[in-house]
């Protein structure tokens, strides 16, 4: 997973497929208990409720076709995920998190050397040379190295695990990945405010910034339209921003179009050819075609509409009340990792794709670990 990319999903789930055997070898009945308790709880009820309500949508899909594709990738990488967070912490060998720091290390120091050469490496064996080619490896690293770095933080290694946030911080910082900087700013500050003052407000600050950024996401097109100045256009020309404000208008303008059910589940990657599309301006059809709106909480609305979003937002606010319940260093973790993917995910890829959830799988199990050696 230190250089994750199209395989972290197999990663994720040869590892949950591990634990799972070893734990129904060794007591079938309490690693029962421990995938199927938490589905019980609120969380888990609007968890499966949502993604029923995603199954449904295939009814009213124009490409179920498609929405089947796009669930064969996300729903394998989701359970694998679920059951290697439920699974693993605990019950890793005391020298995993070493290993894993020392791999994550090195996966690091490679970018920043082979960013730094041109990418000798790709050229000498032919590959693609583009400085993009580490933005998922990034991503990866955004999501485990803070969870990585308090268990080693926690069990005594403290200079291993401030090196993992070190290194972590200046390959993303020297990549050409927005969203890693964006996330890794977000998760910064929200780590540190958790830290110094009161729960309460850090709680209120995630559960904020969670709702404004799904309530907000179908005219966010509109206002940063209207809001953003030329100048900082101008500043993010790398990150194509005048595209993502219109992509994002054009997904905006669906979602008004057919707000309540949505299009379809899974169905983004031919958005254009929808019957909702021919209901907009022409104006706003282009952009449609360009795959997924790069902003996971607009996918939701596009895809899943009013209800969908609902059942979302209340999982979001429910895995913060889940949250609430943790001590201090773990609940500075765990909401780093909340405020870091929400961040990228306001900005970046697809909502359904494989490799994000499984590197949230990881993250989430390190983050257990900690909880579980507390």
């Amino acid at each position: 997973m230190a250089a994750a990319n199209r395989s972290s999903p197999l990663v994720v789930g040869l590892a949950a497929l591990l634990f799972l055997s070893a734990g129904l070898i060794e007591d079938a009945r309490a690693t029962r208990i421990a995938l199927l308790a938490p589905l019980r709880t609120p969380l888990g009820l609007a968890a499966l409720a949502f993604l029923a309500w995603c199954g449904l949508s295939f009814v009213w899909s124009p490409f179920p076709a498609l929405s089947l594709r796009t669930a064969a990738e996300f729903l394998p990488a989701l359970i694998s995920a679920y059951c290697l967070a439920r699974l693993a912490p605990g019950r890793m060998p005391a020298w995993a998190p070493a290993l894993a720091g020392g791999l994550l290390g090195a996966a690091c120091l490679y970018i920043v050397v082979d960013l730094a050469a041109d990418l000798p490496v790709q050229k000498a064996l032919g590959a693609r040379v583009a400085y993009f080619i580490f933005n998922r490896p990034l991503l990866t690293i955004l999501l485990v190295a803070g969870p990585l770095a308090a268990v080693l933080y926690q069990r005594g290694k403290r200079v291993a695990g401030l090196a993992v946030l070190a290194l972590g911080a200046v390959a993303i910082l020297r990549s050409i990945s927005g969203a890693a900087a964006m996330g890794l700013m977000a998760g910064a500050a929200m780590a540190a405010i958790v830290r110094l003052l009161p729960r309460r407000f850090g709680l209120g600050l995630a559960g904020t910034g969670l709702m404004l950024a799904l309530v907000l996401a179908p005219v966010e097109g509109d206002l940063l339209d209207r809001l953003m100045p030329e100048a900082v256009h101008d500043r993010l020309v790398q990150s194509s921003s005048r595209a993502r404000v219109a992509i994002a208008r054009s997904f905006g303008a669906a979602v008004a179009a057919d707000p309540w059910r949505g299009a379809g589940y899974g169905i983004s990657a031919k958005f254009a050819q929808t019957p909702v599309a021919a209901r907009i301006e022409p104006e706003f059809r282009t952009l449609l075609a360009v795959g997924h709106p790069h902003n996971s909480f607009l996918q939701v609305w596009a895809e899943l509409g009013f209800i969908g979003a609902a059942l979302a937002g209340a999982a979001l606010l429910l895995m913060l009340q889940r949250l609430a319940l943790l001590a201090r260093p773990q609940m500075t973790t765990a909401l780093g990792l909340v405020a870091a993917a929400a961040a990228v995910a306001f900005v970046e890829h697809g909502a359904w794709q494989g490799w994000w959830v499984a590197g949230l799988g990881a993250a989430i199990a390190w983050l257990r670990e900690v909880d579980a050696s507390a």
